[in-house]
């Protein structure tokens, strides 16, 4: 996702895409305030969403600014949870670079440049592309609007319940007031900084529930921060498999990904 950056943050690109044929849904406004559930039934509730939203396919606008600059494109974004993500970076003149990940490999195709990269699925290769600081599960359920959360002690605090990772790592999840659905996830170091957080918001109805058309990842240690809002996305669709793997084009030069240091 970020890794072509280096050509649209020099380009100045911002782009837009039409003639596609996208699931329209009805986006829902905020209903009166409910009674705050208990904290063991707000983390089931989030147990019992993340098996609800299994996989997406959608067209996504994305700005990103960090240190480095700001840049806004467009994005095709295919997930089928656990682990398959495949991202589809485009510009005026096409797709500028093809994203694939899988439970075995990640492999990235720089269509100008002819470069295809290719290494195992890792922490360290997926934030190569994406620049985000987390595991592929953890990638597909919060672009799915999901927090990451997994069965474990929680304690509720206000809006929120928060969970001890271990050596003074701790993951927030905080809800809607008026609806007690996830509207936020953060990480926190030992230190009590912020490393991650991530924000969901304007939900729209779907079958499986409310679902956010809107979702921004900040770094604010870094200074980053990265919004994508979808435009009509389709919501438990069947996706092949071979979506999410690719080989190398014919006269591509294949770079190993860990070959690229950080």
């Amino acid at each position: 996702m970020l890794r072509v950056l280096k050509h649209l943050l020099v380009g100045g690109l911002v782009t837009g895409l039409s003639g596609c044929a996208w699931f329209a849904s009805q986006k829902i406004g905020a209903p009166g305030g409910a009674s705050r559930p208990e904290g063991t039934e707000l983390v089931r509730r989030i147990l019992e969403r993340n098996e609800r939203f299994r996989s997406l396919r959608t067209l996504a606008s994305v700005d990103y600014a960090g240190p480095d600059g700001k840049a806004g494109f467009k994005e095709i974004v295919l997930i089928e949870r656990p682990e398959r993500l495949r991202l589809e970076t485009l510009s005026p003149m096409g797709v500028l670079m093809i994203v694939t990940a899988d439970a075995n490999e990640i492999a990235g195709f720089e269509t100008r440049e002819r470069l295809f990269y290719r290494g195992k699925n890792s922490l360290e290769n997926l934030y190569r592309f994406t620049r985000l600081p987390m595991e592929l599960g953890e990638l597909t359920a919060l672009l799915m609007g999901q927090p990451p959360a997994a069965p474990g002690l929680w304690e509720a605090d206000g809006e929120s319940v928060v969970r001890d990772l271990g050596e003074g790592w701790k993951e927030a999840i905080g809800f809607d007031p008026a609806r007690w659905i996830p509207a936020s996830w953060q990480r926190t170091d030992p230190q009590g900084n912020v490393q991650l957080a991530v924000q969901f918001s304007e939900f729209f109805s779907t079958p499986a529930g409310p679902f956010p058309l809107k979702i921004v990842f900040e770094e604010p240690l870094r200074q980053r921060r990265l919004q994508l809002r979808y435009e009509e996305p389709e919501i438990n669709l069947k996706l092949e498999p071979a979506r999410f793997v690719q080989t190398k084009p014919d006269g591509a030069r294949e770079v190993p990904l860990e070959s690229l240091g950080g």
